[in-house]
């Protein structure tokens, strides 16, 4: 069981890293007017998301499960903090998919948005990763 623990939370920095830095990457994207540094960011931006982000999510969410299989589903029946923590993982992989939509818009030279957007888009894990850390640790309800 704390292989798994171990696991899931090496694979959840591994995410959460590839989710902090690739809105980064969106931002100096945007910004950006010449062919090489726009191909460059390109080229970043697509590693970036299928060679760390992308496996770090899947990963996390398999030992995640792992995790909470061996400790035995019962053990955390009917706790709110993980309902809660549930959810919010939810919407961090609607926002990793959001992210794979943007990379795509990058990609094919239509982004739609400003550098001043991404940097507020760049908050959103932030604020994911503060709540659910403390729904893991602290267990308020």
């Amino acid at each position: 069981m704390l292989w798994f623990k171990a696991l899931h939370l090496i694979f959840m920095v591994t995410w959460f890293a590839g989710l902090f830095y690739l809105p980064r990457l969106f931002v100096y994207h945007a910004m950006s007017n010449d062919h090489i540094s726009i191909d460059r960011f390109k080229i970043m931006e697509r590693k970036l998301f299928y060679g760390i982000t992308t496996p770090g999510a899947i990963l996390t969410i398999i030992f995640g499960v792992f995790t909470l299989l061996s400790s035995g589903t019962s053990a955390y029946s009917g706790q709110i903090w993980l309902l809660v923590k549930y959810a919010l993982i939810f919407i961090l992989i609607v926002y990793h998919i959001y992210c794979w939509f943007l990379l795509q818009d990058f990609k094919h030279d239509r982004n739609q948005h400003t550098h001043v957007w991404y940097r507020w888009f760049n908050e959103i894990p932030v604020l994911i990763l503060i709540a659910i850390i403390i729904l893991a640790v602290v267990r308020p309800f």
